[in-house]
């Protein structure tokens, strides 16, 4: 039996690009917060019901989470939500490594003054929301620093993939619990990336953001391999 009324607080969020989307990211964002959990199995027509949707984008965000690999599809029931596990956290971060630092040197030495002054923005953005103890804020802040670098090392296509593997690990929650991390902290391990790209300094930026990703997978795999 379905339990979706003990999940009282779905939203669609406005900013997908379509209503899948919107549906897709609804689910993800319930499961980091703890409101979809993995031992229930949840029916396609109450979510429809609690999104305020129809059930053909709710069916079609799910088959996109279930590629993915992020929800298993139960035939005549509805979906059932699956965490990642360790082994999972290791290839995403293995994908991140192989993207991002390239991306880190390429954003420190191609990027333009407007996209210098938009990445630089994120971190203080970071910062302010680290400051005043914000993980709501904090959190888009974050996203949009590692999008920023993307884009300003001109790979659209790799800030796509960034995201949809970060919404995978998301499903973990806050990263602050991967090894009692602060806000302060995680804000900290960015400043020398931002600083390197600034500086144009392309193998600084590059070594600071590898440095970042692997203390960050590291964390999220020994979480994992925890007992309870």
């Amino acid at each position: 039996m379905s339990n979706m009324l003990l999940v009282p607080a779905l939203s669609l969020p406005s900013e997908a690009p379509s209503l899948a989307d919107a549906v897709a990211q609804a689910v993800r964002d319930g499961v980091a917060a703890g409101e979809l959990v993995p031992d229930r199995t949840y029916s396609v027509y109450q979510l429809a019901d609690l999104l305020g949707v129809s059930r053909s984008p709710v069916r079609e965000g799910m088959l996109r989470l279930a590629e993915a690999g992020l929800v298993e599809i139960r035939r005549n029931r509805g979906f059932r939500v699956l965490l990642p596990h360790a082994h999972d956290v290791e290839e995403i971060v293995e994908i991140r490594l192989a993207l991002e630092p390239p991306a880190a040197r390429k954003a420190a030495l191609r990027g333009t003054p407007e996209e210098h002054a938009a990445i630089r923005d994120a971190l203080d953005a970071m910062a302010a929301a680290a400051g005043s103890g914000d993980e709501t804020a904090f959190w888009p802040a974050d996203r949009a620093l590692h999008d920023l670098l993307l884009r300003a090392a001109g790979n659209g296509r790799a800030a796509a993939i960034v995201a949809r593997l970060r919404s995978t690990t998301a499903l973990l929650g806050p990263p602050t619990t991967a090894g009692g991390r602060t806000l302060a902290e995680i804000h900290a391990e960015h400043e020398p990336v931002v600083a390197a790209v600034l500086a144009r300094d392309g193998e600084a930026a590059e070594a600071a953001m590898r440095a970042h990703l692997e203390a960050t997978g590291s964390l999220l795999v020994a979480r994992l391999r925890t007992p309870g």
